[in-house]
């Protein structure tokens, strides 16, 4: 026998599932702009590659993503806009290394950066390069640890906490040698003042330093990876000389938790085929970056795997010196 309190029940379970089943089939999506948050200043290596990624979503959608670049406090004041955004598909960013080190080292963060963004898809994976101005001394890593026993040198960085930061104080320790920091709001400000001569040298991410490098602007001494760049051939591994060190830097795209699967995979399809492309991945690789296009929980076990390595690295280090 139906009452009026099972309909009204009945009622409420068919209005609740009519959103759910739009959202499960975002055939519509996306008819307007998306927003892609990135932490970094534009000319950095995250805006390169939005740019680039964001041109050709744009022909297979015929929709702008537009690239925001919000950089400061090594990407934390990214990652607060997106976590409190609507989780509607509309906005995403760019996750990178620089958080998971960032979210090490800063404490009460106002976002969880394991609950609080879904998994799009990796981008790939880049070298750090140690580069110093011309000027500088030093041809070589061994000839730096030399000169910066006997001067303070000073390195820059985007920010303290950014992977940048860590790179430059792994090294130090590593090498047993004394740098000061010069934390910056960007890596192009970093580049900038290495250029300048107002620091001795700074790290960047491929990407962003290479015309510098091209051009003579600043000299590289050796790239943060296990193994030798193609593109640098002849700048050897900082782990060559100073045993046990390496980093490396990574993109990949994230969204609002709560973004229903539907729209998160037909993001995640779209993202990975324009990235397969072979003028894109010839674009990425000329920059230094190795692609890794996959699927959404190849990102989740690879967030993990992140989380894990760079923690154990900063306990190891005894914490970073955020000043």
């Amino acid at each position: 026998m139906w009452n009026a309190r099972r309909v009204a029940r009945l009622v409420l379970v068919c209005l609740c599932a009519i959103p759910a089943a739009h959202a499960a089939q975002p055939a519509n999506y996306p008819d307007r702009p998306i927003r892609l948050v990135i932490g970094s200043a534009p000319g950095s290596g995250p805006d390169i590659i939005s740019r680039a990624l964001s041109e050709r979503l744009w022909r297979a959608w015929n929709q702008r993503v537009v690239v925001d670049a919000r950089p400061g406090v090594a990407g934390v004041l990214s990652a607060e806009i997106v976590s409190r955004s609507p989780p509607d598909g509309y906005t995403w960013m760019m996750l990178t290394s620089q958080l998971f080190v960032a979210s090490e080292v800063y404490p009460d963060l106002k976002f969880n950066l394991d609950k609080d963004f879904a998994s799009i898809t990796l981008i790939g994976t880049v070298p750090f390069v140690l580069v110093v101005h011309p000027d500088v001394p030093a041809k070589s890593i061994r000839e730096l640890i030399e000169l910066a026993k006997k001067t303070q040198l000073r390195y820059g960085s985007a920010g303290a906490g950014a992977s940048e930061h860590l790179s430059g104080f792994m090294f130090t320790r590593l090498a047993g040698i004394d740098m000061l920091h010069v934390p910056y709001k960007a890596i192009t400000q970093a580049i900038g003042d290495t250029m300048a001569k107002e620091v001795h040298l700074t790290y960047a991410v491929l990407p962003a330093v290479l015309p510098m490098i091209q051009s003579g602007r600043v000299r590289p001494l050796g790239v943060t990876t296990p193994k030798r760049s193609t593109l640098l051939p002849d700048v050897p591994a900082i782990g060559e000389v100073v045993p046990g060190y390496q980093m490396f830097g990574w993109y990949s795209l994230v969204a609002p938790t709560g973004t229903s699967s539907a729209i998160l995979d037909k993001v995640n399809a779209e993202s990975v085929k324009a990235i397969k492309e072979p003028e894109l991945t010839q674009q990425l690789k000329t920059l230094g970056v190795e692609v890794a296009a996959g699927s959404r929980s190849e990102l989740d076990a690879f967030r993990r795997e992140e989380r894990k390595r760079i923690g154990e690295l900063v306990k190891a280090l005894g914490g970073v010196d955020l000043k």
